[in-house]
């Protein structure tokens, strides 16, 4: 993801001026460490027992939040309007090529497992957060499919293929804005700065990726970190938000359940997708296969490999650009335990996402029931 935004310019030697006030990115870690700990998500996978499988009556989840998640498709759209058409013609485009809208459903179910009635004041503005969180992430996508270069999203063409590049990234930044207005409507300073939070961590995590040294390419810290900024925080700390909406500290037990379900969901969730990227074929994916290396990075299953085949370290810190680079990589996968290592890191982050269930006090054992269902769901998909 990418933000841009206008800058003061002061005028400097040689009249090529220079921007006041805005700190340098940077991609080291030890500047990166604002929302998390990196040691947060380091583990010992071997230290846990195999995750339980799901309860054996399905809740199903997006069933349970439809009477409120139906409406969200069109309140999305009313809520981005605007007076330009190209604008309002990308917003919607984009909206209705959305899928099963994990992130407000994560949002809704995490909400009432909080113990927030649906007619109270208070699940309002938690389904305000989830129209923001869903916002912001279709801001996120239409800004990486441009620096990735990526022509297709869920199987259909990409908003700069269709309107061009300058299109897509104004857009992007216009649903960003319109995000941080309705969130300054939400009157509460706390809730403001953590979602601030997220967009900063997502410039950084974007950074991480763009500028890392060969060496980081082939570490699981640098890995993690990245997805947990890139995807994680938007998942985490709405869900934050969504307890500090219910009145409560944000720094008390509660709330910081609710954050460390999204934590781990979220970085269970793009474990998933890393692995899909090996897995699935093209027409599930609604992208190619085998997209992540392609474009120069490195997944969990390839790291993975890396610790079997160490010859495939080379690889990795070159980008995966030399000929037969990627055939090379995908070989040595196969023939590694990478795949099978990848799925049980994912299945040991859901099973931290699932210890924060009992902490909520919410009595709806559907509820917390169909969040139990959701992260068995997400470890099974299979686009």
């Amino acid at each position: 993801m990418v933000l841009c935004a206008l800058r003061w310019i002061r005028p400097g030697r040689a009249g090529l001026g220079r921007i006041v006030g805005l700190r340098p990115f940077s991609s080291s870690l030890r500047d990166l460490q604002r929302s998390i700990d990196p040691a947060h998500l380091q583990f010992d996978v071997a230290l846990f027992p195999p995750l339980e499988p799901p309860p054996s009556t399905r809740v199903d989840p997006f069933n349970l939040v439809e009477p409120d998640l139906r409406p969200l498709a069109d309140s999305l759209k009313d809520l981005v309007g605007v007076d330009h058409p190209v604008l309002n013609k990308v917003a919607r485009h984009f909206f209705d090529m959305q899928g099963k809208r994990f992130r407000p459903t994560i949002l809704l179910l995490v909400s009432q497992a909080l113990g927030t009635p649906r007619d109270s004041p208070v699940f309002s503005a938690q389904k305000r957060l989830a129209e923001i969180a869903e916002m912001i992430h279709t801001a996120s996508l239409i800004h990486d499919d441009v620096i990735d270069v990526s022509d297709m999203r869920r199987g259909a063409r990409s908003v700069h293929k269709i309107f061009g590049n300058k299109v897509a990234v104004l857009a992007g930044d216009f649903l960003l804005a319109r995000a941080s207005v309705l969130l300054a409507r939400l009157g509460d300073v706390k809730v403001v700065e953590l979602m601030a939070t997220v967009l900063e961590d997502m410039v950084h995590g974007e950074m991480m990726q763009a500028r890392a040294e060969p060496e980081d390419l082939v570490t699981f810290e640098h890995y993690t970190l990245k997805n947990y900024l890139k995807t994680g925080s938007l998942i985490s700390l709405s869900c934050h938000s969504a307890a500090v909406l219910t009145g409560a500290p944000h720094d008390s037990a509660l709330a910081v359940s609710a954050r460390d379900y999204g934590r781990h969901f979220g970085v269970a969730y793009q474990l998933v997708d890393d692995l899909l990227d090996f897995t699935a074929s093209e027409e599930q994916l609604g992208k190619p296969a085998l997209a992540d290396m392609a474009n120069g990075l490195a997944t969990a299953p390839a790291l993975f490999a890396a610790r079997e085949f160490p010859e495939m370290n080379n690889i990795i810190q070159r980008r995966f650009s030399q000929e037969k680079d990627l055939e090379a990589a995908y070989d040595y996968v196969q023939r590694s335990d990478g795949i099978a290592k990848s799925r049980r890191l994912a299945e040991v982050h859901m099973q931290l996402a699932l210890q924060n269930l009992h902490i909520m006090p919410g009595t709806d054992q559907q509820v917390k029931g169909a969040l139990v269902q959701l992260c068995h769901d997400v470890l099974n998909r299979r686009a």
